[in-house]
């Protein structure tokens, strides 16, 4: 069977929704907040499944109407409007046949995105701006909400680094499949004598941890130091001690947010991204065990890009893993991922089957 021909399960999903509205009614479940907007958001996503099938059902039966009446009088104009509704419909079906490929523990949850620069100072530092600038146009479209959690600009171009968490359905689902290195290869505008550059920058994802019981942390374990803000930003760069850095001494992992106004806000935002770095620390170490029983060899090597973005000689974005290839390197810069999204999904898809 095909990854991407998955039945989707109507009658499950709507005793998942039963089960949850159930859970919702008993004593005390709204004195725990976190856990009811766990579920609650939960219930939300599973409803939209069910309420856009069911939109899908009802679009591909009045489809199915018309072109029987397009086929009785050869009309010209039914015609048209048949082969205009297949093609909306074809592309509602992907997209919701891709969301059924979203299966895994995180995938519901909302994604943080780190995104650094490699060697090559500008325009390494550009090449960041320029993908965080992707990202941020890819959530919009989407609908989903987008928050900075700590940045490094430079003084005269680019972002050395950027963390950011993207919220909505799925966001860690979809976005899992960005994480790795991008390699752009371009003129360079910071180049006077006009040669070829390739720059690098390393994409990280995780997912959001919702509850707290996920990651443990033991107050003992962190080194809290505070520091002014830096960087690129005039008026707007706080002049007390308000930036954070978190060091958990067990794993060595450092996190800053220099971002907030307020020290505590940078406190909080740093927290976040620590429990998810804590997790993802966790989820390699799961994949690293799971690879060793299968003897496979983890490629993680700097690089080993993913994908491969190219305007001189040619204009050609491509990825590496599913050899998907678009010519436009400027919509794939605008927002234009889920084709690469949507192929990576299914080759994982494919992976696991042949396992």
């Amino acid at each position: 069977m095909n990854p991407w021909s998955t039945p989707f399960d109507l009658a499950g999903k709507k005793a998942e929704i039963a089960k949850l509205e159930k859970q919702m009614e008993a004593p005390g479940f709204w004195q725990d907040q976190e856990q009811a907007q766990r579920v609650t958001r939960l219930l939300a996503g599973l409803r939209r499944q069910v309420e856009e099938f069911e939109t899908l059902r009802g679009d591909f039966e009045d489809a199915a109407v018309l072109l029987e009446l397009g086929k009785d009088d050869e009309d010209a104009e039914t015609a048209v409007e048949v082969e205009r509704q297949l093609k909306n419909l074809e592309q509602r079906v992907t997209a919701r046949e891709t969301e059924l490929l979203l299966s895994g523990p995180y995938d519901h949850r909302n994604a943080i995105v780190s995104l650094h620069a490699g060697a090559g100072g500008l325009e390494a530092q550009d090449w960041v701006e320029m993908l965080f600038r992707m990202y941020v146009r890819w959530a919009e479209k989407r609908g989903y909400a987008t928050e900075v959690l700590d940045i490094l600009p430079d003084d005269e171009a680019g972002l050395k680094s950027v963390t950011f968490q993207v919220s909505g359905p799925l966001a860690y689902g979809y976005l899992r499949a960005e994480k790795g290195v991008h390699r752009l290869v371009r003129i360079s505008p910071f180049d006077a004598g006009g040669r070829r550059h390739t720059s690098f920058a390393s994409v990280d994802v995780l997912p959001e941890v919702e509850e707290s019981a996920e990651v443990e942390i033991n107050p003992e374990d962190l080194r809290v130091d505070t520091f002014r803000s830096g960087g690129a930003g005039g008026q707007h760069v706080n002049k007390t001690d308000s930036a954070v850095r978190i060091t958990h001494l067990p794993t060595g992992i450092v996190v800053s947010c220099q971002n907030e106004r307020s020290q505590q806000a940078n406190r909080n935002a740093a927290m976040k991204l620590l429990k998810a770095r804590l997790l993802g620390l966790e989820l390699r170490r799961r994949e690293e065990e799971i690879a060793a029983l299968r003897g496979e060899q983890l490629e993680i090597a700097w690089g080993s890009q993913i994908r491969s973005y190219v305007f001189h000689p040619y204009t050609l974005v491509k990825d590496h893993r599913t050899k998907v290839e678009k010519g436009n390197v400027e919509a794939v810069l605008d927002g234009e991922i889920d084709d690469f999204v949507q192929a990576y999904l299914i080759w994982k898809a494919r992976q696991g089957q042949e396992e």
